[in-house]
């Protein structure tokens, strides 16, 4: 039988859905939709170059997300997150997260470990160069990533929900250097364990990674 599956290099094309959820979607987690405020539609069609129509799919799907909120009287606002609310979040990922990279840890295969470590290591690059929209989002990707070495779909689910959430308020924690660097020092230490399937070191890890990411945002909420 002949493979005529597209060669993984090959770029993959993606809608105008997904595009414009992408532009909006970093539009809010660098600020340029601010917190709090409302989505003119009006003038965010014409600035993206679309519709009405795409854009307000997209807002749906952000809404879906969390990031936005969509009020009868004022249509799409940005959402605004307290500090008891992200709080609860974070612990949640850290549940969900220790767990995962407990059990990820003895379930992963060889491959799935090194796409992580790969991943580390071009954020690492991007850290070093100061970009920070690429660092964070193969942030974001990398913690993806370990939940699922776990091979388990629903707690994958689980996370993405609550991920997607703190999407703004995990990027300008690292809006300090000093706070950037401390975030990068967690992450190594998650590589360092991961490379050697140390799960508990992981989970620890990752685990102290969310006490001190709730450190970091407090003087910005």
């Amino acid at each position: 039988m002949t493979d005529i599956s597209p060669p993984e290099h090959l770029i993959q094309r993606r809608t105008l859905h997904e595009e414009v959820v992408t532009r909006l979607r970093d539009m809010i987690i660098d600020g340029t939709l601010e917190t709090g405020s409302r989505i003119n539609e009006s003038e965010l069609g014409p600035r993206l170059g679309v519709s009405r129509t795409p854009l307000r799919e997209a807002l749906r799907t952000l809404a879906s997300e969390g990031l936005i909120e969509l009020v009868r009287s004022k249509g799409a606002v940005v959402r605004r997150f307290g500090i008891e609310d992200v709080a609860e979040m974070l612990e949640s990922l850290k549940a969900i997260e220790g767990f995962a990279a407990r059990v990820g840890a003895t379930r992963a295969g060889e491959a799935e470990i090194a796409a992580i470590i790969a991943r580390h290591d071009e954020m690492v690059r991007c850290y070093e160069g100061r970009e920070r929209l690429a660092y964070y989002k193969l942030n974001q990707s990398i913690h993806t990533a370990i939940v699922a070495l776990a091979h388990n779909a629903s707690l994958a689910e689980l996370h993405a929900l609550v991920q997607g959430r703190l999407k703004r308020i995990r990027y300008i924690g690292n809006h300090a250097p000093e706070k950037w660097a401390g975030a990068m020092a967690d992450h190594e230490r998650m590589a360092d364990a991961l490379k050697r399937r140390d799960g508990d070191a992981l989970a620890r890890a990752l685990e102290d990674h969310m006490d001190n990411t709730l450190a970091r945002v407090r003087d910005v909420l």
